[in-house]
Order: C-alpha cells, then sequence, then structure tokens
C-alpha cells in the first residue's frame, strides 16, 4: 500500500510537471509569436523608411532647381518681350534681332534639357490647375471658359506646376436687355 501510495504520488507529479511543462511551452510559443510579429513590424517601418527616403531623394533631385528656374523665368519673359518689340522687317534691328532669338533659344533649350516646359495655352480650355485667369472677355466666336490671349506664359518643372499662366478667359456674351422702350 505504501508503494500504492508513492507511485501515486509520482504519477501526481509527473501530471503536475506535464501540465507546468504545457503551460510553459504555450508561454514560450506565445512568446515567440510575438517576438517574430514585432520582428516584423520592425522589418516593415525599416523597409518603409527606407522607401520615404528615397522618394525623399528623388523629390529632391527633382526640383532642386525649383527656385533657381523660379528666379530664370522673368528673364525669358524679358527676351519674348524684346523680340515681339522688335520689327522683323527693321534693317537696323535685323542683326539684334537674330542674336536676342538665339539666345532665347539656347535659354529654352537648356530647360527643357532640366524638364522645365512652358505652358502655352492660347485657345484651349481654360484649367484652373495651370492657368490663372486675369479677366474675362465676352466672344461669340469660341467655346466659352477657353483661352484668347496669354499675359504671360506659364512653366512646369518635371510635371509640378512653377507658375501659371496667366490668361484671359472667353465667356458667352451676354443676352441683350430689353430697353426701356421695349418693357413699355
Amino acid at each position: 500500500m505504501a508503494d500504492e501510495q508513492l507511485n501515486e504520488k509520482d504519477l501526481n507529479a509527473e501530471e503536475a510537471g506535464a501540465v507546468d511543462n504545457g503551460a510553459r511551452v504555450q508561454e514560450l510559443e506565445e512568446q515567440l509569436a510575438a517576438a517574430k510579429d514585432q520582428s516584423l513590424r520592425v522589418a516593415a517601418e525599416a523597409q518603409n523608411s527606407i522607401r520615404r527616403a528615397e522618394q525623399e531623394v528623388d523629390k529632391a533631385r527633382k526640383f532642386a532647381l525649383e527656385k533657381f528656374a523660379g528666379d530664370l523665368l522673368p528673364v525669358i519673359d524679358s527676351l519674348e518681350m524684346a523680340l515681339t518689340h522688335l520689327n522683323p522687317e527693321d534693317d537696323q534691328v535685323k542683326n539684334t534681332r537674330e542674336g536676342v532669338e538665339l539666345t532665347l533659344k539656347m535659354f529654352q533649350d537648356t530647360l527643357k534639357r532640366y524638364n522645365l516646359e512652358a505652358i502655352e495655352p492660347h485657345g484651349q480650355p481654360f484649367n484652373p490647375e495651370h492657368h490663372q485667369a486675369m479677366a474675362m472677355q465676352e466672344n461669340a466666336d469660341v467655346e466659352p471658359n477657353s483661352v484668347l490671349n496669354v499675359f504671360q506664359k506659364g512653366y512646369l518643372l518635371n510635371g509640378r506646376l512653377l507658375r501659371p499662366a496667366m490668361v484671359v478667359v472667353s465667356k458667352a456674351p451676354a443676352a441683350p436687355q430689353p430697353s426701356i422702350d421695349e418693357k413699355a
């Protein structure tokens, strides 16, 4: 009987140990799952940080010239304005006009190499993302909200608006108002 009690105690101790071991295994598995989850989150965060840094470097590369290009736009405007005032028929200014044309072309070619493109919206529909309406003018010959005149060209740098084009936009002619005599 004493042997049976000892065997029962051994069995109870083994069962208790097995229960303890099972609980310990489950606890360790939960800790392992939590560590894996944390490891995956840290790896994902690191990958996101690398991707964000690459995007910022790419943006910095693309738009580093933004301020410099913006400062050069008035020079282009001045050269274009000079061409409009230099009569191509006048022999006295022929050489000057050719020089200004060549200078402007070199300038425009250089800007194209750096992905700076002009917005020339004459005749196109008004686009508030790229155009700034300076005035509206009635015109029955064109569709309403079309660009009639361009005061100043706009520019895009790598597809981002650097300066909007300043334009005159068409509107439909107003309906004629009945005169006082017609009302009576």
